[in-house]
């Protein structure tokens, strides 16, 4: 698995399936950032995700790079888990999102499943979809790829515990394919009973605002 974006969801997604097992590559930009990790410095503060961070990069199983064409060569499913930042109008800014697509479609050269897990607004992974597909379009080749969500419910303060003990797991998949390779990355997590929810990829990335609309409603309330 790879993971595009290193902050707050992509270090704590890449903690937590590399403690499940799983062999992740964490790829960011920030030059700086990928160097503290790599000796086990943390970029951001969150009980207990220094330790298994360290714990994981001492195993083998967790590794950082600001290369995408190792982290696309590297991964089965690769994760975007950028930064939407409000713009000025107020609307989730997708810019981050569509240049990582764009970057994966630019050296793409095997099937992927692709993971939109930062929070985007319904018919982004559309957008994600035709910015890889433009990029293979131009380098002349046909590669079959798949785009998924997997929306992420993480509190700060408590990251670590929600992913390694997730309530639910909500996919949104176009394919039965993208489902079984979702399954198989969340088996670790999934022993208990059964925590995942699949669906269409627009009612995945509905559920996430609609978690999140749900939210902000109790605690106006309260």
């Amino acid at each position: 698995i790879s993971i595009i974006g290193s902050g707050y969801v992509g270090l704590v997604s890449g903690a937590g399936l590399a403690e499940a097992g799983h062999k992740v590559i964490c790829m960011d930009i920030d030059t700086a950032r990928i160097e503290n990790l790599q000796k086990g410095i943390s970029t951001i503060y969150e009980p207990g995700l220094d330790d298994m961070l360290a714990a994981n990069i001492e195993r083998g199983h967790l590794d950082f790079t600001t290369s995408i064409e190792t982290a696309v060569n590297h991964a089965q499913a690769i994760l975007i888990a950028v930064g939407t930042p409000p713009s000025e109008d107020g609307s989730a800014d997708l810019a981050h999102v569509l240049s990582a697509a764009s970057s994966i479609g630019k050296v793409l050269t095997k099937p992927l499943l692709v993971i939109v897990k930062s929070t985007v607004p319904v018919g982004t992974c559309g957008r994600v979809r035709a910015a890889i597909q433009e990029q293979l379009d131009s380098r002349g080749l046909d590669v079959a790829f798949s785009v998924a969500t997997n929306p992420e419910f993480l509190a700060e303060g408590v990251a670590i515990k929600d992913f390694m003990y997730p309530s639910r797991i909500v996919c949104g998949v176009e394919n039965d394919h993208s489902e079984k390779l979702l399954r198989e990355m969340y088996a670790p997590f999934n022993r208990n009973h059964e925590k995942m929810l699949f669906m269409d990829v627009h009612s995945s990335e509905l559920t996430k605002y609609s978690a999140n609309a749900m939210l902000a409603t109790k605690i106006s309330l309260m």
